[in-house]
């Protein structure tokens, strides 16, 4: 189900003194299967622009189309393509509500009129996505999880409701590095086996290293870049002159060509550092 933005402006307050231009102009398509990174500073126009892609906002001009439907079109059955869409906010677990695990991911499905034995089957399908055992947790409160596991429900309980896209607005924020981990883990192995399209806003180069097959980075409510992370993270000067920085393999990557090491230019990722750093060892090691 592929998405479409054509030159989507949206602006707050418009037509007032307070007139804020969050988005301008800005076109993209995201093809199925894809994991796509959106970065930028904070205020570039990120949050936005992912609440367009499930219509929860309304343009000022340009259009979202979501497999080939404008999705403020007049006559589109717009709650029939948000369900294809689906869009975890940042803290998530803070939406939860209901007095078991089990309870709160079947709120969706059970609002869409399937029957027990669907809900339960996709129940126990979005549990299993988020790595959380149905026989352990199920009828176990929400309020008494960690806040890892809190945001894992808050997680499944959008999966529940099957979509072929998943937007996720910083889905590590505030975490532990082993929450971080596991919730990084369970978005890598959902796209390699489920091939959901994903599309995460966040501020971590190095979580979007580890999992992106592409970036669009925003600033000041435009796409400034939009390629490959290797494309993107090379581009050290470009990132950091809109106040944002590149992982730290990158970083490190740099210092060490800085002081001689025979290293490629493009290494942003610790395990392709690693393996190069080895290479030189052995290299050594043979002289």
């Amino acid at each position: 189900m592929p998405i479409e933005v054509s030159h989507l402006t949206h602006c707050y307050s418009e037509g007032s003194a307070l007139r804020t231009v969050a988005l301008n102009d800005v076109s993209f398509r995201i093809e199925n299967g894809e994991f796509v990174g959106i970065i930028g500073h904070t205020g570039s126009g990120k949050s936005t622009l992912v609440q367009h892609l499930n219509g929860l906002l309304k343009p000022t001009s340009g259009q979202v189309l979501v497999d080939g439907e404008d999705l403020n079109g007049e006559h589109v059955n717009r709650r029939a393509l948000r369900q294809r869409i689906g869009l975890v906010f940042q803290y998530p677990e803070y939406q939860l509500f209901e007095e078991t695990v089990a309870k709160d991911i079947a709120f969706g499905p059970k609002n869409q009129g399937l029957s027990a034995a669907e809900i339960d089957e996709r129940v126990r399908y979005a549990m299993d996505c988020v790595h959380l055992d149905y026989q352990k947790y199920a009828e176990r409160s929400p309020f008494e999880l960690s806040g890892g596991q809190m945001r894992r429900v808050a997680i499944a309980g959008v999966l529940a409701m099957r979509p072929s896209v998943l937007i996720l607005d910083e889905p590590t924020a505030g975490l532990d590095p082993r929450g971080r981990d596991r919730i990084l883990s369970m978005l890598e192995e959902l796209h390699a086996r489920e091939n959901v399209t994903i599309l995460m806003v966040s501020h971590s180069m190095d979580d979007m290293a580890r999992l992106a097959t592409r970036l669009i980075v925003m600033s000041d409510g435009k796409i400034v870049a939009d390629g490959t992370p290797r494309e993107i993270f090379m581009q050290e000067e470009m990132m950091t002159s809109i106040g944002l920085d590149v992982p730290e393999a990158a970083r490190l990557c740099a210092r060490l060509r800085a002081k001689g090491y025979d290293l490629p230019a493009d290494l942003f990722r610790p395990e392709q550092l690693k393996e190069q750093l080895l290479r030189l060892w052995k290299e050594g090691s043979q002289c």
